[in-house]
């Protein structure tokens, strides 16, 4: 039996404190908006669209923040699944390896248990939304130049955690009976990074496409952690993230870094 949705996300479980809008400004306003378009029952598709006359930054900073904190939530209900002895590298499935890179601790590719993997992507993107030079909060300061190419790395490391949790852990997300609910954050987290153009269509290969994912209301259909079996074989670097990928082969794995 599904349980209610509020009581499979228990906020106890969030892996890390939600990063929360200030009422009264540019960017509360856009978070309502947005999830009132959700919560309309409006069509994912057209729910992610950059709304006539709104800034793309501040559209971009909204999404971005809000899944953190769903993918945080995600990821918080089956972490203590996610062990070192059960994910002893941070992978989607035997053909996708995801190493970490900061270029602080980890200055080369490092492969890393998937916990730890986690922590440290939560820390590092904690610190990018947290950061009022990246995500000013104050109304007239701009966003940075470079402000897109920082949410195309945290989106595209986000990404990773839909697939490792898809392909490692959804046996659990059934269990609680969140299926549905999953799919629903990852298609609304699909069609925003392609409507925006923020994730390369490489990176989204490990996953398959849309029409195998169920979402509440919808037709049944086989779950999707049983439909990877046609996946390319390739490694995926973690950092630096979502450039071009270079045209070196390595034991037959292709490298995107």
């Amino acid at each position: 039996m599904s349980i209610a949705l509020k009581q499979v996300f228990n906020k106890d479980k969030t892996f890390r404190p939600k990063r929360k809008f200030e009422p009264g400004t540019q960017r509360f306003e856009l978070h309502k908006r947005a999830q009132a378009s959700l919560n309309s029952g409006v069509d994912l598709k057209a729910a992610v669209q950059l709304p006539s006359g709104e800034d793309q930054n501040d559209w971009v900073a909204v999404h971005v923040v809000d899944f953190f904190n769903r993918i945080n939530l995600i990821y918080g209900t089956i972490c203590e699944f996610c062990t070192e002895r059960t994910c002893p590298v941070m992978s989607g499935g035997p053909k996708y390896e995801y190493r970490w890179q900061d270029d602080l601790k980890y200055k080369k590719p490092t492969a890393l248990p998937a916990p730890q993997y986690m922590n440290l992507l939560m820390d590092w993107i904690e610190v990018q939304i947290n950061n009022e030079d990246i995500f000013p909060t104050c109304v007239g300061v701009p966003f940075p130049k470079n402000f897109l190419q920082i949410c195309k790395k945290i989106l595209c490391r986000l990404f990773r955690v839909f697939v490792h949790v898809y392909i490692h852990h959804f046996d659990r997300v059934i269990v609680m009976g969140a299926e549905a609910h999953v799919n629903t954050c990852y298609k609304h987290f699909y069609y925003f990074v392609t409507e925006m153009n923020l994730i390369d269509r490489k990176e989204l290969e490990p996953l398959p496409h849309l029409q195998h994912i169920e979402t509440p209301g919808s037709p049944r259909r086989p779950s999707l952690c049983h439909s990877f079996t046609v996946i390319p074989t390739l490694f995926l670097s973690s950092t630096p993230i979502c450039r071009q990928p270079l045209n070196v082969f390595y034991l037959h794995h292709f490298v995107i870094s």
